[in-house]
């Protein structure tokens, strides 16, 4: 790939994507249909430069923070959710790369060779490499403690066998960030940044209730990489990284519901004032509740990301990640719920902009970490005690 353009600044970034949320809003409907991440969406964000959102400047991205990523993905989601979703999984990949401070990284054992691995990684973003999530598995969903995947170390290399589900955009994924545990300690979680091509299969699984047009296919793997593959350097961080920074595991969910949820909100508009509905006082109620709901939400995104700007890991950041999750998934549910029935029966129809955001929506509150399992982790905060000692893991 040829280095590609970079918005300038997270400024520059925000205008890109309320002018990519257009094209996104163009095929929403097809996508839907389809049920794949469509290549049109992939080519608005490649093109664009979004993809180099948390590349540093350094490295010629746009160096955005956790903030910056929010209000994008927020943009984007207010144009279609699901591919702003597909979006949030490659700016996990690369914001967890490039914001993840050096001094931690090497503390916890990360050579030379690692950052040199990384840089590379981020460079590749830059000239427009994506990069999809491989996490969950059937059965188990994201819990990183229940893994099968597994790795053993082959020579210097690592071979990975294993099955992943729900994997966002992996028909046009350029690499996959594969969470396995070692096969002789279970306990033993590592990432890997596997290439897409030989030992990777995309199988055509993905037909779901919503967010239809992330193709989020299952992917089978039988492969060997090298160890500069393996993230951070160092074995056994995955349990770690989810327990002390849960920012790209937890919030960057929440800011695509936000938008996905402000998207109900206007599609119930221009529905109520193209039917000439504005002048019923129950279905305005339900609009100015939206409104207030959609706001509120929108307002605790923002104070988790500033947590998460300032002091990345703090159990007060991780409190409000949670609660974002939480109140961002919970919220598009109940707003899309409501502005579906201030529009009535016309607006279930397949094909009406309602209809399919409802769907999208619902899925806000499934997506990990769960509402139930934020709000157990809340629960248990509230009380004065350590959600990590809970006795069911949550990852």
């Amino acid at each position: 790939m040829s280095a590609l353009a970079s918005p300038a600044d997270p400024a520059a970034a925000l205008a890109a994507a309320d002018a990519v949320a257009g094209a996104l809003a163009a095929h929403a409907r097809r996508g839907d249909e389809e049920g794949r991440f469509l290549e049109e969406d992939l080519a608005a964000l490649r093109n664009s430069g979004l993809l180099a959102l948390m590349v540093p400047s350094r490295l010629g991205g746009s160096g955005a923070s956790f903030s910056d990523y929010a209000r994008v993905a927020g943009a984007l989601a207010r144009g279609n959710g699901a591919p702003a979703l597909v979006f949030n999984m490659h700016a996990s990949v690369t914001g967890a790369l490039a914001l993840a401070p050096d001094d931690l990284t090497r503390n916890l054992g990360a050579g030379d060779g690692w950052f040199a691995a990384r840089d590379a990684a981020l460079v590749a973003a830059r000239e427009g490499a994506f990069y999809a999530v491989a996490m969950s598995e059937r059965g188990s969903g994201a819990r990183l403690s229940s893994l099968t995947t597994s790795y053993e170390p082959v020579g210097g290399d690592f071979h990975l066998t294993g099955a992943k589900t729900f994997v966002s955009g992996a028909d046009l994924a350029d690499a996959f960030l594969v969470a396995a545990r070692a096969a002789e300690d279970a306990a033993r979680v590592s990432f890997f940044l596997v290439p897409a091509g030989a030992g990777t299969k995309v199988e055509q699984s993905w037909d779901a209730l919503g967010m239809r047009a992330t193709g989020s296919n299952d992917l089978h793997l039988d492969v060997t990489v090298g160890r500069e593959a393996l993230v951070g350097g160092v074995e056994g961080l995955g349990l770690l990284i989810a327990r002390l920074m849960p920012q790209w595991l937890v919030a960057s969910y929440a800011a695509v519901y936000v938008g996905v949820a402000r998207a109900c909100l206007d599609a119930c508009v221009a529905h109520v004032n193209e039917r000439g509905l504005s002048r019923l006082p129950a279905i305005r109620a339900r609009l100015g509740r939206a409104d207030a709901a959609v706001a509120a939400a929108g307002l605790v995104v923002e104070e988790a990301a500033r947590h998460v700007d300032e002091a990345p890991g703090a159990r007060e950041t991780n409190r409000a990640v949670y609660r974002a999750k939480l109140l961002a998934g919970d919220t598009a549910n109940e707003v899309a719920s409501s502005m579906l029935e201030a529009a009535g029966a016309s607006a279930t129809r397949r094909g009406h902009p309602l209809e399919r955001l409802y769907r999208d929506a619902r899925c806000g509150a499934l997506q990990p970490a769960t509402s139930d399992v934020c709000a157990d982790w809340l629960g248990l905060v509230a009380l004065g005690l350590d959600p990590d000692d809970a006795e069911t893991p949550r990852w």
